[in-house]
């Protein structure tokens, strides 16, 4: 119906070789073409067969029903996680196993690896001993070769695992929608279960990625513990305990905190967005009141709420980004000092081994832990929501008896209800085949329900009843689908020239067709033209009339159409096309009842009475006094045809130029829910947007508070350098501890001291903790300070390093609302001010989405992304200052490392942001086809396209897939690709600190603090380009904001103080109107001209006008709306 899908290109991982497979090389000529060209739908391949949705769906609900049907043997409840297991258990635990060993095995071995190098340097530097160094550092480059594949292969490996989970459970949700039975549906919010597919099931991709460490986490625990145990011994257990505690239940807490905060805040949010969808819809009021600043006060004073919990989300989001910038270091140093304090002493192996290991469980403890428990809460609470929809009652076999011979329908003591009420009681009918019904009565009489109850979407309590044939059902609501109007008639029926030419004439769609842009080819739905209500129910008539059936269920289809529209539906259509046929009208019309061969009047659920028109005039029953409260749809409808139609007008919000067909406005009818619906445009917006380097100087100029911006940068820059300077006295106090227990063959240390110019040489044994002086190791003489004032600068250092990353954080989180809270009200500002004419022309869901969906991104997303950012770059340049402080022959290193990742950032920006807007332009059309089954379920049913339907959504979902898995494998290519770029600077760096430590230029802490801080950048450097690139990305809601705070304003609609008004104005309304011409704007023709009438006091005046003439506009310009 809305076409098939078809993706031409065959996925190159199909022939690829393992070369291509372990390095991602079968992408490159898909990143040639994005970073060249650019990526458009026709580039996407085609959906691997293992990946395909009606494979995944079937063999999960294959599961699902094994699950069910257990459930019922054993009277307990099914579980969708049983399902779920038996489906992808083995894989999972396979991929389980690969962590395990990535995880746990390898990177636990580079920090050993490091330690036995270390030690080497200590030995006796000969030819033996040299080699042993360069075996042990081709040891070390290998093993973060192996580190980083695993990595990235067992991440690519989960993520297409979610993905399949997601897609398996997205088909299995859609075929539970498409069986629900009517009593579900009206408890079933469309919204629901497009929130199931949007975001419960979302969590499948993220929790399957991280949930393996749960599990892992003891293991590796106690391995690093027993590793760093061999090290420091008693030690071990005061750093590890001192991490564990900080990290875990610290976390846990801060994180409770965010929860209830965020929980505050979103309920706020709501508020504050369900009252701009009303001022957006009042908006024409709001200009005629002058009422603006009233608004401007109301919203900002929600608003400032709303940002109070905000503002302390954000300094609890700071402390724990701040918790994983140094609780490493803090851990380091409880372990040092403990160590000291016991009498011990600290050399570069044990420290820079256990710096490493603790930094491993930094990432461990801090970052992919509170992750899993975050993701799996979330998941499971997700199952629970999936589980419960999943139990939903479906839809019962229609129980009827089905004749074919004569296509009549009959009633025989039926009753039937959607709740526990009764509907319909007792009620008996027939009509013969070939028969006019006209049922008729009060709203809420039951009339509709008859119908449902033919179509098997009522639920029969008792009674018979029998249908002979097919049926074909228009509905009370018209329902159209994305796509064009001939598929919408069509509705996979096929086409039939000659007798789609007479459906289209006989429903009064012909004119319609030759004032549409591409007549019948035009899109109407969701993504298509606004059309008013008239022209929809014809559309939605002329469906059911276009599929040939014996039985004809016409739920009110003139209550929308004006009087000779209504009365050539019913003459030339109703009564003369589908004569012979079984049909049964429910209508409002009086004047048609005496033209059907049958009239019931329908009353509470029953039959009131039933004849011909005739018999029921003779009756002592009036029923015509239905019709009193009934007949308004009738006056409604006159109304819609002539009041909705108008002009289209083109501008930069209007997708088309003038033309005859009417425009609907649907503002009264946006919801919350409606906000994050993001068009074509909108994503154009966003795609070209990234190039504009000026959106984050705009973010900081926002906040209007210079000094706190420079202050908030200085301090940046001030915390990093106490982290960095950790590092480096920590290499200098082992290096000195090196010096101070350097003995001569006697056990003495031989000191020096310089008396009147002359040099002294003496021997002494005192502690070696409490020298304090110059001494001679070989031939080089060096100075000592004493132990405890290493650890009275290094307690002051790591104490400094907290506070100022604390400080930092606190500053940079308040920067960011300063700046939110002053684009808002810019924005919001700006929005009052513009004039009506751009309303008009900017959908409605648009600006909502500025107040909701950007501004959410500026209050949140961006923050932490650009914070997460800053402080990875930062790490990064203290480790490559550190490192080159060390060894200067890797800045030769650092400068190829560089030119790398430019290439690959470059490449990962320009192709990313196509890649992006891929994945998003095809998910919108899941969730739309969703939404567009959802509303016309019946319809789908009653026509027995369920099937056609599903099969489309599964090709939807095909074709999302395709875009989502080149979106993993792009992230899981440049992580791969950005951390061999490291490799290579750490090979570097590893194997001239051996050179230049070989022949004594290089001391051994320095060989240390090089290596360690090097392996630092491994996984680094991927992490900085994509928080750097989802800055970008987040900066194009600060970029279409700052453009809404631009927007031209209207002409001022205050009045001068200096203006003098008698005290009696007004005394009377009158209004004189002389040459008034008026349009919609300045570029644009009158719509109303040289217009010239007076209207005296008290009297009352009724515009009337065709259809297209603008007889509605004629009061606007007494509102502040037009030019």
């Amino acid at each position: 119906m809305n076409g098939e899908i078809k993706m031409k290109l065959v996925n190159p991982v199909k022939n690829a070789n393992f070369l291509s497979k372990l390095l991602f090389g079968w992408t490159i000529d898909f990143i040639k073409k994005g970073a060249r060209e650019g990526l458009n739908n026709s580039d996407l391949y085609d959906t691997l067969d293992s990946d395909k949705s009606r494979y995944l769906g079937d063999v999960l609900e294959k599961n699902w029903e094994k699950e069910l049907n257990r459930a019922i043997t054993k009277n307990i409840e099914p579980s969708l996680m049983k399902a779920l297991s038996d489906t992808y258990l083995i894989d999972f635990m396979i991929w389980g196993l690969v962590y395990f060993v990535q995880f746990v095995i390898v990177r636990s071995s580079q920090p050993v690896v490091l330690s036995y190098l270390l030690l080497l340097f200590n030995g006796v530097n000969d030819q033996e001993n040299r080699t042993e160094k360069y075996l042990m550092s081709t040891l070390l480059v290998v093993l973060s070769v192996i580190v980083v594949s695993m990595y990235h292969h067992h991440c690519f490996g989960l993520a297409k695992l979610g993905m399949r989970m997601r897609i398996a459970l997205s088909s299995l949700v859609y075929r539970k929608m498409t069986k629900l039975s009517q009593k579900a549906l009206t408890a079933t919010a469309a919204g629901q279960v497009v929130n199931l597919l949007s975001n419960d099931l979302n969590r499948f991709d993220q929790v399957v990625t991280v949930l393996h460490i749960l599990w892992i986490i003891p293991f590796q625990l106690a391995l690093i513990t027993y590793f760093i145990w061999r090290e420091v011994q008693i030690a071990s257990f005061v750093g590890v305990m001192f991490m564990v505690i900080c990290s875990l239940p610290g976390q846990c807490y801060l994180g409770k905190i965010i929860g209830h905060l965020r929980y505050r805040t979103a309920l706020k949010s709501d508020s504050r967005v369900k009252l701009m969808n009303e001022v957006i819809t009042g908006i024409q009021v709001i200009k005629m009141y002058a009422w603006e600043k009233f608004f401007e006060k109301v919203i900002n004073a929600v608003r400032y709420d709303e940002v109070r919990d905000l503002t302390s989300n954000s300094y609890i989001r700071g402390v724990l980004i701040s918790f994983n910038i140094f609780l490493d270091k803090a851990t380091l140093f409880v372990t040092i000092i403990t160590y000291v304090l016991l009498g011990n002493v600290i050399t570069a192996s044990k420290v820079f081994t256990m710096a490493m290991f603790y930094n491993v469980l930094r990432v461990s403890l801090c970052l992919t832990y509170p992750l899993a428990i975050r993701y799996a809460a979330e998941t499971l609470i997700s199952i629970k929501r999936l589980r419960e929809f999943l139990i939903l009652e479906e839809k019962q076999a229609t129980e009827y008896i089905h004749e074919e011979n004569h296509h009549g329908i009959c009633l025989s003591n039926v009753t039937a209800s959607w709740t526990e009420h009764d509907d319909i009681k007792n009620m008996s009918l027939d009509i013969p085949h070939g028969y006019m019904c006209a049922i008729v009565g009060e709203v809420g009489a039951g009339k509709s329900s008859i119908l449902q109850l033919l179509l098997g979407e009522l639920q029969l309590k008792s009674g018979t009843f029998s249908v002979g044939g097919d049926i074909s059902y228009a509905s009370q609501e018209p329902w159209l689908f994305s796509s064009t109007v001939r598929n919408n008639i069509l509705f996979g029926q096929p086409f039939d020239r000659k007798w789609y030419d007479r459906i289209v004439e006989i429903c009064a769609l012909k004119s319609d067709f030759n004032q549409f842009p591409q007549r019948d080819q035009t899109i109407v739905g969701e993504r298509g033209v606004s059309l008013s209500g008239g022209q929809r129910a014809r559309i939605n008539l002329a469906r059911a009339i276009y599929r040939k059936a014996d039985i004809y269920l016409l739920d009110d289809p003139l209550s929308a159409v004006d009087t000779h529209v209504s009365r050539h539906l019913f003459e030339e259509c109703i009564e003369k096309h589908l004569r012979g046929k079984t049909r049964i009208l429910i209508t409002h019309q009086l004047q048609y009842l005496q033209r059907a061969d049958l009239v019931v009047v329908v009353q509470d659920g029953q039959i009131l009475a039933q004849g011909t028109y005739d018999e029921l005039q003779n009756s002592d029953i009036d029923f015509t006094e239905m019709f009193l409260v009934s007949g308004y749809d009738r006056g409604k409808a006159e109304e819609d045809e002539t009041n909705i139609a108008g002009h289209a007008r083109s501008s930069k919000y209007g997708r088309f130029s003038r033309s005859g067909f009417s425009r609907l406005s649907h503002l009264s009818d946006i919801s919350c829910s409606d906000v994050n619906v993001t068009d074509n445009e909108i994503t154009k917006e966003e795609v070209a947007v990234l190039n504009n380097k000026s959106a984050f100087l705009e973010y900081l100029k926002a906040a209007n508070n210079k000094c706190l911006v420079a202050a908030m940068i200085v301090m940046m820059v001030v915390a990093q350098a106490f982290c960095s300077a950790n590092d480096f006295w920590v290499a200098f106090w082992t290096q000195q501890e090196h010096l101070r227990h350097s003995s001569d063959e006697k056990g003495h240390i031989e000191f020096v001291t310089l008396s009147n110019n002359t040099t002294e040489y003496y021997t002494s044994t005192v502690s070696p903790s409490e020298l304090n002086d110059l001494v001679r190791v070989g031939n080089s003489i060096h100075y000592l300070l004493k132990t405890k004032y290493f650890i009275y600068f290094y307690t002051t250092l790591v104490a400094a390093a907290v506070v100022t990353t604390l400080v930092r954080s606190f500053g940079f989180f308040k920067v960011c609302m300063l700046s939110s809270i002053n684009l808002h009200s810019s924005m919001f500002h700006a929005l009052l001010k513009a004039p009506m004419y751009f309303f008009e022309t900017a959908p409605s869901g648009r600006i909502l989405n500025r107040f909701s969906k950007d501004l959410g991104a500026i209050d949140e997303m961006l923050p932490e992304a650009m914070m997460t950012a800053a402080s990875v770059l930062l790490i990064m340049l203290g480790v490559i200052v550190n490192v080159a402080i060390s060894n200067q022959y890797t800045l030769i290193g650092l400068v190829i490392l560089g030119m790398i990742i430019s290439k690959i950032m470059s490449l990962y920006l320009s192709v990313g942001k196509y890649i992006k807007h891929l994945e998003g332009s095809t998910k919108s059309p899941v969730l739309s086809h969703v939404n567009t089954t959802l509303k016309g379920i019946t319809t789908i049913r009653a026509s027995r396209a369920t099937a056609e339907y599903t099969r489309q959504f599964d090709e939807l979902q095909d074709y999302h897939t395709s875009a989502w898995y080149l979106t993993i494998t792009f992230t899981s290519t440049f992580g791969l690709w950005m951390d061999l770029a490291g490799i290579i600077f750490i090979a570097i760096t590893t194997f001239s600190s051996v050179f230049l430590q070989s022949v004594n230029v290089m001391e051994t802490s320095l060989v240390g603090l090089a290596i360690s801080q090097s392996l630092i950048i491994l996984g680094m450097c991927q992490h900085g380009v994509r928080f750097t690139a989802e800055v970008i990305y987040q900066l194009t809601s600060v970029e279409r904001v700052i453009e809404y705070t631009t927007l031209e304003p209207e002409e001022t609609f205050e009045i001068s103080e200096k203006t003098i008004v008698s005290h009696s104005w007004p005394n009377e309304g009158r209004i004189e109107i002389k040459n008034l011409y008026l349009k919609y704007s300045e570029n644009d023709p009158p719509v109303l001209k040289n217009l010239n009438f007076t209207i005296q006091p008290g009297q009352k005046i009724g515009i009337v006008g065709i259809v297209s003439v603008s007889s509605n506009k004629r009061h606007h310009p007494h509102r502040r709306s037009r030019y």
